[in-house]
């Protein structure tokens, strides 16, 4: 069952099958960002937001009106960003065509100081989402993660810095079949 899953590319979508019930992960909607068998893999909850906005967590930061999001349950206390500014911004990692992660900060604050990008650009996070070599197989293998592949416009919802809490469901309804089934499976099946 394992060998269907040995593509997982960087770039890919993951989605938390229905069930899950790791609170972390619950209807989660993961960017793959970095996937190699030395390091393992590394992705950003796209869909989970918080109250909480870029200044609330950078002190000496140009003013910049975004939200963060809750990457993942790894190192918290780190920020991440995803872009679709491109090379303009050195030092980020193309993911998938046209969407970017990370950069320089300081480029980047010069570039806010200079009104040369804006909130919709971006999708900020506090921690990521981290498997070790073969972890991210193997739970793919006991069906906890459905694997999509992106499809421009709903990865990073045009970057408009929102939660999207129902891009999970909109994603398996774009993908057809059996998935258009499980987007209407309910939280919670006990309370039906």
């Amino acid at each position: 069952m394992m060998e269907e899953h040995k593509n997982i590319q960087i770039g890919d979508i993951i989605l938390a099958e229905p069930f899950m019930e790791d609170t972390d992960f619950k209807r989660s909607v993961v960017l793959l960002c970095d996937h190699d068998d030395e390091n393992g893999t590394i992705g950003f909850i796209v869909n989970k937001g918080t109250k909480l906005k870029l200044n609330d967590v950078l002190e000496d930061f140009p003013f910049f009106d975004v939200a963060v999001n809750i990457g993942g349950p790894v190192q918290q206390d780190t920020l991440h960003f995803i872009h679709n500014i491109g090379p303009k911004l050195d030092g980020g990692i193309e993911v998938v065509d046209g969407i970017y992660w990370g950069g320089n900060y300081e480029t980047l604050k010069i570039m806010i100081e200079n009104n040369e990008v804006s909130p919709e650009n971006f999708k900020f996070f506090l921690g990521y989402s981290g498997w070790s070599v073969g972890q991210l197989e193997e739970e793919m293998g006991e069906k906890s993660w459905i694997l999509s592949t992106p499809k421009q416009p709903h990865i990073l919802p045009k970057l408009e810095g929102k939660t999207n809490g129902n891009l999970w469901k909109q994603i398996l309804i774009e993908m057809g079949g059996k998935y258009k089934q499980i987007a209407n499976f309910p939280e919670h099946p006990s309370l039906n």
